[in-house]
């Protein structure tokens, strides 16, 4: 990959203007024409296949009148029977409102349950969801009750309800917070504005394009609007940090005194390399939230990943070419000399140095402190948004609260029990005996009706619960009346279903927690495998991936402590404690999965490069974290900085997402990454480094810290400038023409002809095929090498008939008819083939061999 992308750089330096034309032509024409064909996001929680969202088709289809979206006017401070024209006048101005399918009267006998002594409540029936209803439509139903508490001296009416709700997060001027301190961030890092600028712009131009793709996509498909803040809150995190990576390497190599194209390819191929890794891995995690079986919730996977996707194309592409227009302007200023006597403070080594002298002190302290803080997550309650989450003073939080006061919690979250009476010869009194029933059930407030459609299909009963929509009460309530199912149907003989809103959310938390295990297994794996082909260790990986659950635990427990427990609520602008949004936990531990990855490679790629070129563990942890720290610091800061902004004025269902995530990358990058990979690696030493052999050659080698162009750049006038051998090695140069019988053990024969041929993904020492540094070439080797590994001479002769640059055949010795096999290849010599073959022994008709050690 190191060395494709060493050549994208290159490609892009030399068009770096067509490049940056090309990248505003794509925020033009895709983000442009997708915010112009956009229909809007749909924040319609739906979950197919479960018994809630059956019922709730089923009555869309033949009860439209309780399937729809509803507004609430509540009339509290009076008597509502003595006002009784005046709400009767304003039930029939309510009927014929434009989207309004029906309106209950709280004098409606049907109805129980919406009058008291001093309040009672019009319930205004849609029929559409809460998204489509018509500002118009809820102007007019707002005017309504204005003018009803006109006409009722004393009164005072409150409209809001489900159609009122708020759910789709508006931009604040706070989340531009995060911009700012990135800036700050980044100018302490490279004191430098137009060093500081080059990610912010990235990352900003990634966002544009990235939310305009989105919303151009909701013609075709539903996108919540919670997917689009989520997919910009990661994109302009990922994008300024993948950017940084590459303009933190770019710089130290000119620093170093490299020329400002070379610096622009090494930098793309080696922190290049890094990011595609760290990006891929983050795709990789949200594309696997498909796992939970759940629409909305892979589409907010999906439209994350492709934030995250363009992220790492923008960084790749589009910040070479900024680069190269930059050009000597980041160049580094050489520092001045520090005074004799003056010593400069480098705050890392004494860090690295601090947490490594005691080692097992430092990581018994983190677990035990993470262990500690992961603690309350146990107490953890999900639950979907409602009117108790929507901001103070809004109209669906003040009618939530006026009913919770009036009529009690459960009236913001009724049941719906359906029952599916078309066999029935008495539907009215079969649904009058059923609600007499349901009523009897612990945990049911009150039954306001019960009632077939007028078609006599279905029958629905209304169930008013004890306790609010989010309360595990209510979650126990809807498990009671599903597990009566089977006594209804021998009772009523009718089959039955519990939805409604608060059963969604029920259906919802426990779809979502029984795929956690399962995306946690997915996660755990995928981290384990990754990290091994990475760093070829054992031990990493598992500490990475401990260190990676650690994270989330103490999440989770800061999430719990601000959400359940209301900790710094009010400091934080909490507006509703007792739950948090049900796929919290699984869009937490796919994003901070990817996160924790790019923290982990960025810190121990640097760490292992110095333990190999040196052999020495502990010389390596401390000039691996001092040359990587820095980045990783800044990286963090600012991604922590992102997410933070997002917390106080963003909506309901992005706050807690927004502050857990906040919390997760501060504690993965400086608790976990900082602090216990250090420390664990001085532990272990050079076993951290350990590897099964025969796993070491199995796996498939990553080069994630662009080895392999390195390699290619310090091999590039090797073994001399303007060589033409074919191959070279360390103890072989074959040039054009020439025919070499490689001997000796079969085995250790056939692996050689294999690396010259570029089948194996390791060689041994220094080797060039075709003038191609392997094992960095070997696809480029392989389309112009013919191995034949068969003693057949027909494939042999026409193979060398077409003159290949280079022919290996291995076990040539077994061939028969070897004397005519042996003049069509000196033949293709003649035309300048080259041509190596194995054998046993030496061979007196080809006189120069090479034997290679067993």
């Amino acid at each position: 990959m190191s060395s494709a992308l060493h050549r994208l750089a290159l490609s892009v330096v030399r068009h770096r203007g067509r490049t940056l034309v090309i990248w505003l032509l794509a925020l033009l024409v895709l983000a442009g024409g997708g915010l112009l064909i956009a229909r809007g996001t749909d924040d319609a929680f739906t979950i197919p296949g479960s018994e809630s969202q059956q019922a709730l088709d089923t009555l869309k289809r033949v009860f439209p009148e309780v399937s729809g979206s509803s507004a609430q006017i509540v009339i509290t401070g009076v008597d509502p029977a003595g006002e009784r024209a005046a709400i009767t006048d304003a039930v029939r101005a309510a009927e014929r409102v434009d989207q309004v399918i029906t309106v209950i009267s709280p004098f409606d006998e049907r109805f129980k349950g919406n009058r008291t002594g001093r309040a009672a409540i019009i319930t205004v029936q849609f029929d559409v969801a809460f998204m489509d209803v018509k500002p118009a439509t809820k102007a007019t139903i707002d005017k309504i009750g204005t003018d009803l508490q006109g006409h009722i001296p004393g009164a005072t009416t409150t409209v809001g309800g489900d159609a009122y709700a708020d759910r789709v997060p508006k931009p604040s001027p706070i989340e531009g917070l995060g911009l700012v301190v990135a800036l700050i961030v980044l100018l302490i890092t490279f004191g430098s504005l137009v060093a500081a600028g080059l990610p912010l712009l990235t990352a900003i131009l990634g966002v544009g394009l990235s939310v305009g793709l989105l919303y151009g996509v909701t013609r075709v498909v539903t996108v919540p609007s919670t997917a689009v803040t989520l997919a910009m809150m990661l994109g302009l995190a990922v994008g300024i940090d993948y950017a940084l990576f590459l303009l933190s390497r770019h710089r130290d190599q000119l620093r170093d005194g490299l020329a400002v194209t070379d610096s622009i390819a090494r930098a793309t191929a080696t922190a290049g390399s890094a990011v595609v890794f760290a990006g891929l891995t983050v795709v990789i995690a949200l594309v696997g939230l498909v796992v939970a079986g759940i629409p909305f919730l892979t589409t907010m996977g999906l439209c994350a990943a492709v934030a995250v996707a363009i992220a790492v194309l923008i960084a790749v592409t589009l910040m070479p070419a900024l680069l190269a227009l930059a050009g000597e302007r980041l160049r580094p200023r050489v520092r001045k000399e520090k005074k004799p006597g003056k010593r400069r403070i480098d705050v890392y080594a004494r860090w690295v140095a601090a947490v490594t002298r005691r080692p097992v002190l430092t990581i018994v302290v983190l677990l035990l402190g993470l262990g500690a803080l992961a603690l309350p997550a146990t107490e953890l309650r999900l639950a979907l948004p409602d009117g108790a989450s929507e901001a103070p003073g809004s109209a669906a939080r003040r009618t939530y609260d006026v009913i919770t006061a009036e009529f009690g919690p459960g009236y913001n979250g009724p049941l719906l029990v359906t029952a599916d009476i078309i066999a029935s010869h008495d539907p009215v009194g079969l649904m009058n005996r059923l609600g007499a029933e349901i009523a009897k059930v612990p945990g049911v407030a009150l039954v306001p009706i019960a009632t077939p459609n007028p078609r006599a299909e279905i029958g629905i009963v209304q169930v008013v619960p004890a306790s609010a929509p989010d309360s595990p009460d209510t979650a126990d309530l809807v498990a009671r009346l599903r597990a009566l199912a089977p006594h209804f149907r021998a009772e009523y003989g009718v089959p039955t279903a519990v939805t409604g809103i608060t059963a969604v959310g029920v259906d919802v938390s426990a779809r979502l927690g029984g795929a956690l295990v399962p995306f946690g297994i997915l996660v755990v794996g995928l981290s384990l495998v990754l990290l091994t082909m990475v760093f070829r260790s054992i031990a990493v990986p598992i500490k990475a991936t401990v260190g990676y659950l650690l994270s989330v635990g103490a999440a989770f427990g800061v999430t719990a402590l601000v959400f359940q427990r209301g900790w710094l609520a009010a400091e934080l602008n909490v507006a509703h404690t007792g739950s948090v949004i049900s796929f919290l936990p699984i869009i937490l531990m796919g994003v901070l999965f990817g996160l924790a990855m790019d923290y982990e490679v960025f810190l121990v790629a640097r760490i292992r490069e110095e333990y190999v070129h040196t052999g020495e563990a502990r010389h390596a942890i401390d000039t691996g974290f001092r040359a990587s720290a820095p980045v990783v610091v800044a990286a963090a800061a600012i991604m922590f900085a992102v997410f933070a902004a997002f917390v106080p004025e963003s909506a309901a269902t992005v706050k807690p997402i927004a502050l857990s995530l906040a919390v997760g990358v501060f504690v993965d990058a400086f608790l976990v990454r900082m602090t216990l990979v250090p420390a664990v690696l001085a532990l272990l030493g050079a076993r951290a480094w350990w590897l099964p052999a025969g796993l070491d050659r199995r796996l498939p080698s990553f080069d994630v810290e662009g080895e392999g162009v390195t390699r290619e750049l310090a091999l590039a006038d090797w073994p001399e400038p303007g060589a033409t051998d074919v191959v070279a090695t360390d103890r072989l140069r074959v040039g054009p023409g020439e025919i070499v019988n490689v001997v000796g053990d079969p085995r250790s024969a056939s692996a050689f002809l294999l690396a010259v041929g570029g089948r194996v993904a390791r060689v041994p020492g220094r080797m060039k095929t075709l003038g191609r540094v392997l094992p960095q070439r070997a696809a480029e080797v392989r389309d112009e090498v013919v191995l034949i590994r068969r003693p057949d001479p027909d494939a042999i002769l026409a193979a060398a008939a077409g003159t290949p640059p280079l022919l290996l055949i291995d076990g040539f010795d077994r061939v028969p008819d070897r004397a005519a096999v042996l003049a069509g290849l000196r033949s293709a010599a003649e035309r300048g083939s080259t041509v190596l073959i194995t054998g046993r022994a030496h061979d007196p008709e080809i006189p120069t061999s090479i034997e290679v050690p067993a």
